[in-house]
């Protein structure tokens, strides 16, 4: 699907306030509520628009630790380590990438001996053959 201008822009807003009224979207955009609405049910239709989900506060996001782990897999291990991955809550986010290490993830836990406790169970799960994390201390950017 090609994207104009403004479907990029309407996404752009609906990423920062999904809840935000079509008539202000509309305002904004400069165009009519009528093609706001339109827009919006086509970018949901064509699978640009998948979702939408919850911003948390800074107060509440303080209050959870964060982790980059970097993970090298043994040879044809993805697809037995994707699952038990997937299988674990706090593994929010995983992706595959090239250099020295085979995935990303990001993983999130009440706290450092929690997080601890997680980074342990990856360790061990059968196709991982070495992790490296990094504690986020804090996000500069965020869209």
């Amino acid at each position: 699907m090609t994207l104009v201008d403004k479907d990029r822009q309407l996404i752009s807003l609906l990423s920062e306030n999904a809840r935000m009224p079509t008539a202000m979207i509309a305002r904004r955009l400069g165009l009519s509520r009528t093609t706001v609405q339109t827009k919006i049910e086509r970018l949901e239709r064509d699978g640009v628009i998948t979702g939408y989900g919850v911003r948390l506060s800074d107060d509440f996001e303080r209050g959870i630790v964060r982790a980059h782990l970097l993970i090298t897999l043994a040879p044809k291990a993805l697809g037995r380590v994707t699952p038990a991955l997937d299988a674990i809550r706090e593994v929010q986010t995983v992706h595959s990438v090239s250099g020295s290490f085979d995935l990303i993830t990001i993983v999130a836990a009440a706290s450092i001996s929690e997080l601890d406790l997680i980074i342990d169970r990856i360790g061990e799960i059968d196709g991982v053959e070495r992790t490296l994390s990094s504690i986020i201390l804090s996000t500069r950017i965020d869209r």
